[in-house]
């Protein structure tokens, strides 16, 4: 009975030295007598107990690693304090084992010096403005190293760029001037446009009056001599119908009578003026040689011939 009791137990510790389960995303390592044998992936696997044995287990997932905070010296000698994370991942397991010692403290030294290198190389206020490049720099110098134990680094970001109070202090400073620089320039710009807006309009204005001013003397100027040429249409009308009306019978004694009605106004208007002396000519006839010589210019001209 002790004897079945005892192979029972030899019997279960077998089973489970021999059968192992693996979970995703982990890598085991198998040694065989106390050398590299093989890497078991995840699922139920097989070994030889008391011959082989899992000597390292390894996650294959993305581990973030928190990079302690140094000091970093920048290339124009500021002192900045720098931490930052690391995100890399296990793609090897066999040099995951057996490439480094402790490969955890190995990426994390090796980031702290890769950081304080690229720092030193740039001034401070690139450090600031260049950050996705450091991350990039650091990444590149960590990721050549860590191939030999079997790491992949994925990226780096820096969490916290802090300089000492006094750099702190004269660069809020120095950023209050530029933003006081920059308000005072806005305002003399903005006085400058209002200027040139109110020049502007000042030069628009006038221009619209003086083409107002000249389209008014064009139309006065068309208006006059659309006036003029009337009067004279129609005074070369009535020219035309006097003439025509002289042609006809009984028409030169009409005109001979029409102008000796003028002339008797003419001598009736003169006799009514205050302190006029009125000289009558003695032979009435003259009148008459008035009218006839009237008469005559009347037929001798060319337009009313016509």
């Amino acid at each position: 009975m002790e004897i079945a009791l005892v192979l029972g137990v030899i019997a279960i510790i077998f089973i489970v030295r021999t059968f192992k389960i693996v979970p995703q995303q982990n890598a085991w390592v198998v040694e065989r007598l106390g050398k590299y044998d093989r890497t078991l992936t995840p699922g139920l696997k097989f070994i030889i107990p008391f011959i082989d044995r899992v000597a390292y287990q390894h996650s294959l997932k993305e581990i973030p690693l928190d990079v302690p905070s140094q000091v970093c010296i920048t290339k124009d000698n500021t002192q900045l304090q720098v931490d930052g994370i690391l995100y890399f991942q296990v793609t090897d397991p066999m040099r995951a084992s057996y490439g480094s010692s402790n490969y955890i403290v190995a990426v994390t030294q090796l980031a702290q010096t890769s950081l304080r290198s690229v720092i030193g190389k740039l001034e401070l206020e690139k450090t600031f403005e260049e950050r996705d490049i450091i991350n990039a720099q650091v990444v590149q110098a960590i990721d050549e190293a860590a191939l030999n134990w079997g790491v992949k680094v994925l990226r780096y970001e820096i969490k916290d760029l802090t300089p000492p109070k006094e750099i702190l202090h004269a660069m809020q400073q120095q950023i209050t001037a530029e933003r006081e620089k920059r308000a005072l320039i806005a305002a003399s710009e903005g006085r400058r446009q209002e200027q040139i807006n109110i020049a502007t309009g000042e030069r628009e204005a006038f221009i619209a009056r003086s083409e107002g001013e000249k389209q008014a003397a064009i139309n006065q100027a068309q208006g006059e001599a659309a006036s003029i040429t009337a009067v004279a249409e129609a005074t070369a009308l009535a020219i035309e119908r006097v003439a025509a009306a002289i042609r006809q019978p009984g028409g030169e004694q009409a005109v001979q009578l029409k102008v000796a009605e003028k002339a008797v106004d003419a001598y009736s208007k003169v006799a009514s003026e205050a302190n006029t002396t009125l000289v009558v000519p003695g032979n009435m006839s003259e009148v008459s040689a008035l009218i006839t010589s009237a008469m005559a210019m009347v037929k001798s001209n060319p337009r009313i011939g016509t």
